[in-house]
């Protein structure tokens, strides 16, 4: 499962709609992967890819020299970047506010494991206040079981804290 499905999941269980889905090009294995996630509280007809998408997440910074991950991005959008870097306002459109977050050193202290995708749905909880975070720990919980949970749990927290949540 991917963090858009757990996303997409969290958000459901927060009463919205919402669907996730994946963007595969002709790319060899390896090449960067695009996600996409849209939940509303009013139903969801549309199912075409996101161009202009109000929040991106970054989980490799390494893209951000060789693909405009910023495309499209609105006034007002959120960027969460797994970096300590904070050098990116060049290439950043007016109007976005970018978040940063180490969610790798995150997920090898509480993971064991440099995956970041709950780390930084953790992050997008508490950046964006579009999913509470009880219903990002149901998610995590419903995806995984016993320790596995809890240190998935831990790590989406402490991103959540990080950037100003207040699990």
């Amino acid at each position: 499962m991917t963090a858009a499905e757990l996303i997409a999941f969290a958000a459901f269980e927060g009463g919205m709609y919402a669907q996730a889905f994946p963007a595969f090009g002709v790319e060899r294995r390896g090449a960067p992967v695009q996600a996409f996630v849209r939940f509303s509280d009013k139903k969801i007809r549309l199912r075409s890819q996101i161009y202009e998408p109000d929040y991106i997440i970054v989980q490799d910074p390494t893209l951000i020299g060789d693909v405009d991950v910023f495309m499209g991005m609105k006034s007002g959008g959120v960027a969460i970047i797994n970096t300590e870097k904070t050098d990116f306002d060049s290439r950043v459109p007016e109007g976005v506010k970018v978040y940063t977050i180490d969610a790798t050193t995150i997920a090898l202290e509480e993971l064991g494991v440099p995956i970041t995708n709950t780390t930084l749905m953790g992050a997008f909880a508490a950046a964006t206040g579009e999913i509470k975070f009880e219903s990002l720990e149901h998610a995590l919980h419903n995806r995984f079981s016993g320790s596995m949970a809890d240190k998935n749990v831990r790590a989406a927290e402490r991103a959540y804290r990080q950037l100003g949540g207040a699990a």
